[in-house]
């Protein structure tokens, strides 16, 4: 049985073996191809890493948006609630001013006329 020569320089003469140049070349070749994997394994990982930033982002936009719509839903709740209280608030100012044009039409019946008390009975008990 033949292996491969061990010493730096010989060829091997066992079948399918390679010599030392092109046994350096398939090493280079394969660190070559390792490395580009490398790289692409750390480019995946450094794009992986940009995408969950992003998607973190994302993520703190709909929050926003989430509550935003909670306190538009809480205010479009109460406008029924306000309708309802400038209602009120108009028709107690509709009966207010309804009162106060009938004070002003009975106090201008009376515009211009005072009244006067007149002792009667001392004029009576000073005239005897």
């Amino acid at each position: 049985m033949l292996r491969p020569s061990v010493a730096p320089g010989r060829a091997s003469h066992a079948p399918g073996s390679l010599n030392s140049h092109e046994y350096a070349a398939a090493a280079a070749q394969r660190l070559a191809e390792k490395k580009k994997e490398y790289e692409a394994v750390a480019a995946l990982e450094s794009a992986s890493n940009l995408l969950l930033q992003r998607m973190s982002g994302i993520s703190g936009d709909f929050d926003v948006m989430a509550d935003a719509g909670r306190v538009h839903g809480q205010v479009l709740e109460q406008w029924p609630k306000m309708f309802q209280i400038l209602s009120l608030f108009v028709s107690q100012r509709q009966q207010t001013e309804a009162s106060q044009e009938e004070e002003s039409t009975v106090s201008s019946n009376f515009e211009g006329q005072r009244l006067v008390r007149v002792p009667i009975d001392e004029l009576a008990s000073e005239k005897h």
